[in-house]
């Protein structure tokens, strides 16, 4: 591959596929037009394209390779994006209920600035649930799915444990439709985040250059994957970083993995997605 093609893909993947996605979705948003299916259609062709542009230019060639987990990814992607949407779509029917005189949440504003808001509120929640999920042993048990991958690639920003990907957003999902929030635009935030988060979990070698210290890319989240536990007590943002930096913890981590392996440090921990569900409620 020649090196301008190389970067190309390095510099203009994430802004050309995330942010044409994202534009197309927040398009959507302001045509009024129905969620399903259109915006899990557009997120779909985000995540093929960073399918293969991984095959193009992998951060790590070795990491391409199934090492039996594809189909248990799989599965942990199609269960956990429907049950987020299900729960929004649930949630949703508070903000249905609320009535306009006690509403606090700014529908007033332009679309795109409500967006913001319910991002930054999803955000909160997430980095909170986050970091709680890697100190309080029963959440951690109930994380420890997503961190068990030996390799990073496009569908382990999905593989979670169902009832943890509720615990992640509930918070927020609740704090937004009970502030009376416009359940088209959480939807369509959510739908941008599927996007980013197949890119923050990629294995893609692109870089945002001094955007990684805003918005929580590859560069840094592969660090919190390091198998080295109290090593992996960083960047916990899924979306914006400012939580990070106002928290004390963000790490500059770009360039720095080496060839260090990600992961758990119990090596038997199961592979099958069925087993993966029954294993945080597993007496050792």
């Amino acid at each position: 591959m020649s090196s301008y093609l190389r970067f190309m893909i390095r510099w203009f993947s994430y802004p050309v596929v995330f942010g044409g996605t994202a534009g197309w979705m927040l398009w959507l948003l302001y045509e009024g037009l129905p969620y399903w299916p259109t915006t899990p259609l557009i997120a779909a062709v985000g995540l093929l394209s960073i399918a293969m542009l991984e095959r193009l230019q992998p951060f790590r060639e070795s990491w391409l390779e199934d090492r039996q987990d594809t189909l248990t990814d799989l599965l942990h992607t199609l269960v956990n994006l429907s049950v987020i949407q299900f729960t929004a779509t649930v949630l949703a029917r508070l903000g249905d209920w609320v009535p306009d005189a006690v509403r606090t949440f700014p529908t007033e504003l332009p679309l795109w600035c409500q967006l913001l808001i319910a991002a930054g509120v999803l955000d909160l929640s997430f980095y909170a649930m986050h970091r709680l999920s890697h100190h309080v042993p029963w959440l951690w048990r109930l994380h420890k799915p997503h961190h068990s991958a030996e390799r990073l690639y496009w569908m382990n920003g999905e593989r979670r444990h169902p009832l943890h990907a509720v615990i992640m957003a509930g918070p927020g999902l609740l704090v937004l439709f009970a502030t009376g929030a416009l359940s088209a635009v959480v939807a369509a935030w959510l739908g941008i985040l599927t996007v980013h988060l197949a890119f923050q979990h990629s294995n893609l070698d692109y870089s945002l250059g001094w955007l990684r210290y805003m918005i929580g890319v590859a560069e840094t989240h592969r660090w919190h994957h390091k198998r080295e536990f109290e090593d992996a007590q960083v960047n916990f943002g899924e979306f914006f970083l400012v939580w990070d930096h106002l928290l004390g913890t963000f790490y500059d981590s770009a360039g720095k993995l080496g060839e260090a392996q990600v992961g758990l440090l119990e090596r038997d921990y199961p592979v099958g997605y069925r087993a993966q569900l029954v294993a945080p409620f597993k007496r050792k």
